[in-house]
């Protein structure tokens, strides 16, 4: 059934993998949805979606709608008459755009649904110090990541998981499992359960406040939360030297346990390392960057910056 008409949207390099995998192993894609070109950069130059370039060499048919409610727009997907829709990454669907293939729209989540609905279940569930998370996929409904599950892969999250490298493993889970659910929707073999209606943890999205770094919290609860946020967006802290207070950005950390008398946030730096008293130990910096400095590790920045006696992390 290779033959099936499939329609795919998505937008970043999450997606990619994803639509790439398909077309690699000759699933009929004949259209592709994405987010309009945005302009970026200094000289504002209109950037396009990674989805979009890859479709570009592959000469699919792309829609690019600043409003899936426009009537132009869905006549356009229509004209690609698809059997099936494919959504990774992309935006919440109006019921007229899920419903107009024969066979339906389902969608990718990286989290094992329920658990983790939202716009970050990577980071979030790295976050929060979850030993286990997984790809899903399931059909779209009126709701956000509430549909009907179709299936799922579970995989565990390493100690030392940083959200980068857990993207990447997810991503390749969730090409296959993308496959695997085509090829059963087009051999009319699937089974659906509904998802549990159960108060699971949420992936709401990322912002200056839930990524700044409370100094006050346990070693662990922090450093699970860098190591989360590694490298995108990043946790960042203000830093308190001298008279100055200066914003930085924290990424590759480790755990210290151990007992003692400084005050929380407390800066210790020596020529090779930099560290911060938490209440249960210290956070080994490995790598930062300071507000006007690029991203470094701290044995270099220590070769050039000085952190004075009572400097701080506020």
């Amino acid at each position: 059934m290779k033959d099936l008409r499939i329609v795919f949207m998505g937008t970043p390099d999450f997606a990619v993998t994803i639509l790439k995998h398909l077309v690699e192993n000759h699933y009929n894609i004949v259209g592709v949805i994405t987010a309009a070109d945005k302009p970026a950069g200094r000289g504002r130059k209109l950037n396009e979606s990674a989805v979009k370039k890859y479709a570009l060499s592959k000469e699919i048919t792309i829609l690019q709608p600043t409003n899936l409610k426009n009537q132009g727009f869905q006549q356009e997907l229509e004209n690609l008459k698809a059997d099936l829709q494919i959504v990774v990454a992309f935006r919440m669907l109006p019921k007229a755009v899920w419903k107009m293939p024969k066979l339906g729209t389902f969608n990718l989540h990286a989290s094992l649904l329920p658990s983790y609905r939202g716009a970050a279940p990577i980071h979030w569930a790295i976050i929060n110090g979850e030993t286990k998370t997984g790809v899903t996929t399931f059909f779209i409904d009126d709701k956000i990541d509430t549909g009907e599950i179709i299936l799922q892969k579970e995989i565990s999250i390493d100690n030392d998981e940083t959200v980068g490298s857990l993207h990447d493993k997810l991503m390749f889970l969730g090409a296959d499992l993308v496959t695997k659910t085509v090829d059963l929707i087009s051999e009319g073999n699937v089974t659906t359960k509904k998802q549990p209606e159960l108060e699971e943890k949420s992936a709401p999205k990322l912002n200056p406040e839930n990524t700044k770094i409370n100094w006050t919290h346990s070693l662990d609860t922090i450093y699970n939360q860098i190591r989360g946020l590694n490298p995108f967006p990043a946790a960042w802290t203000s830093i308190k030297n001298n008279d100055e207070e200066i914003t930085a950005k924290i990424y590759a950390v480790r755990k210290e346990i151990q007992k003692h008398k400084f005050n929380t946030g407390k800066i210790i730096a020596s020529k090779k390392e930099l560290k911060v008293a938490i209440k249960d130990g210290f956070l080994i910096i490995d790598e930062i960057k300071i507000s006007g400095k690029k991203k470094m590790d701290a044995k270099s920045l220590l070769n050039g910056y000085t952190f004075s006696e009572d400097a701080e992390m506020l």
